[in-house]
């Protein structure tokens, strides 16, 4: 049975399971040609396809590795790139013509040329069938109109995010966690947008990666307002830090100190 292979492919970086053509095999980071249902599309393997691999893959996308990427590939891939500059400009002037109320983000030309996606952003919905006849008529292939959202435009745009590395959404993440207000409160974030939005203009993804700890250590925690009974007699709980797991208490003559979790002996 022929080998799969986890590829991502596409400026939205989609995952799938790719099958091997024959007994052809194939190691991480190898650019590939790939057939999926978009048509031929340039990909990069990620791993064996394993059933728990695969499982973690939210809407897998499915096709064949027809080949290793070579020196001609890389020169049509690139000629491909350059195209889309020529299409983003051509249909934002096919848009600015119309007077329509969209704003256009990307151009995706497919390595085998079977469609031309176009990636925008609009408040409302957007009745785009002339734009498409227009583009059709321009490019002669399958042309695609895709809205997307501001967290799909930071994953097409953004580079890096204000931790100095590259966002998120663009590197590893395939899929947007949501994210609330709520987790940024139990993390004990700052409240201000400014410092806790991403390039997108929304809360940050990464307060979602150790929101699992966050719950999972508060409810190791007391609540504050409990009251409990330590070595050093009774106390009232004021706060909790969390990942340190340890707690603010006030004790009847008084006196506030930090104490970790493990020295309450019980709760009244």
């Amino acid at each position: 049975m022929a080998a799969t292979y986890i590829t991502r492919h596409g400026v939205m970086r989609f995952l799938g399971e790719y099958q091997a053509i024959g007994d052809a095999a194939y190691a991480r980071g190898q650019k590939v040609i790939v057939r999926s249902e978009r048509g031929l599309e340039v990909g990069e393997i990620l791993c064996d396809a394993t059933p728990k691999a695969v499982q973690m893959i939210v809407e897998p996308t499915r096709g064949q590795i027809v080949r290793v990427m070579n020196d001609d590939d890389c020169a049509l891939a690139q000629r491909a790139g350059q195209a889309e500059l020529n299409e983003f400009d051509r249909c934002t002037e096919f848009i600015k013509q119309r007077k329509m109320q969209m704003e256009l983000v990307d151009a995706e030309h497919l390595f085998g040329g079977e469609r031309i996606i176009f990636y925008f952003l609009a408040e409302k919905r957007v009745d785009f069938r002339d734009l498409v006849k227009d583009l059709a008529r321009e490019y002669r292939t399958r042309i695609e109109m895709r809205q997307i959202g501001v967290r799909d435009e930071a994953k097409l745009l953004a580079d890096y995010g204000d931790c100095g590395k590259p966002v998120c959404c663009n590197t590893h993440m395939p899929v947007m966690p949501p994210v609330s207000m709520r987790m940024a409160k139990l993390q004990k974030s700052t409240l201000d947008p400014s410092k806790i939005s991403g390039r997108c203009g929304r809360l940050k993804c990464c307060l979602r990666f150790e929101q699992d700890v966050y719950e999972e250590f508060q409810q190791q925690l007391p609540n504050p307002g409990t009251r409990i009974v330590t070595a050093n007699g009774k106390a009232r709980v004021l706060a909790q830090e969390i990942l340190a797991r340890k707690l603010l208490v006030e004790y009847e003559d008084g006196r506030k100190m930090v104490i970790p979790a493990e020295e309450i002996l019980t709760k009244l």
